[in-house]
C-alpha cells in the first residue's frame, strides 16, 4: 500500500465520513465550498484578473488537458475519490479526485490536490475544474492562502482552506465560485 501523508489520510477519513450523508442531489452546506466555448468563457473571465494570472491559468490548463481523460488523472496520482457527485440548488462542484501527495499545507500552482469531475449520461467524467485545499492544521500564517490572486476560504466541514478554479467548464457564478450551475449530477449512477 502507498504511503498516505498524515494531512492527507486525516482529510479523506473526514471525506468519507462526510461523504456517507452526501448522495448527487443532497441539498448540503459546501463540502468543499473540454468544450472549446468554455474554455474560451474561462480566458475572458479571467481578462480582468491581468496578464499573469493568464499566464499561471494557461499553464495550468498545459498541465491538466491530459486529464480529460480520467485514465491519465489516476495514472498521474489523482485516483482518489474523495467525495461523491456535490449538487445543490447552487450548481454542482462535481467528484473530487485527489492526489494524496500533494495535500501537505503547500500551495503550489502546479500541484492542485483535487481535480473535479462532472459524470456524463454516458458514464464518462468529463474535467471541469480543479479545487486547492490546505488543512486548517497544516496553515500557520495570520492571513488565508492566497493563489491566482484569490484567497481561499474556510470550509469547516472539511476543515480545510479551499480555492475552486472551474478551469474547464465556464461559471457564471465566477471563475472561482465554489457551486457550477453549468455543472450537474445527473450522470452519476
Amino acid at each position: 500500500m502507498a504511503h498516505v501523508p498524515p494531512l492527507a489520510r486525516a482529510v479523506l477519513a473526514l471525506a468519507s465520513l462526510v461523504g456517507l450523508g452526501l448522495s448527487a442531489c443532497d441539498s448540503a452546506p459546501d463540502p468543499l465550498a473540454p468544450a472549446a466555448m468554455d474554455v474560451a468563457s474561462a480566458k475572458v473571465s479571467a481578462k480582468s484578473a491581468g496578464a499573469s494570472i493568464n499566464q499561471q491559468l494557461a499553464a495550468l490548463r498545459r498541465l491538466t488537458a491530459p486529464f480529460h481523460n480520467f485514465e491519465k488523472a489516476e495514472a498521474a496520482g489523482w485516483g482518489t475519490e474523495l467525495t461523491p457527485c456535490l449538487e445543490i440548488s447552487l450548481g454542482a462542484q462535481g467528484f473530487h479526485y485527489a492526489n494524496l501527495g500533494y495535500i501537505d499545507g503547500e500551495v503550489d500552482l502546479l500541484k492542485p490536490e483535487l481535480l473535479q469531475y462532472e459524470p456524463q449520461a454516458d458514464g464518462k467524467l468529463r474535467l471541469v475544474g480543479v479545487e486547492y485545499i490546505v488543512p486548517l492544521s497544516a496553515w500557520t500564517s495570520a492571513e488565508p492562502p492566497t493563489l491566482l490572486g484569490q484567497e481561499f476560504h474556510v470550509n469547516p466541514v472539511f476543515q480545510v482552506w479551499a480555492l475552486h478554479v472551474w478551469l474547464w467548464r465556464a461559471n457564471p457564478s465566477g471563475m472561482f465560485a465554489d457551486w457550477n450551475p453549468k455543472v450537474s449530477c445527473a450522470g452519476a449512477s
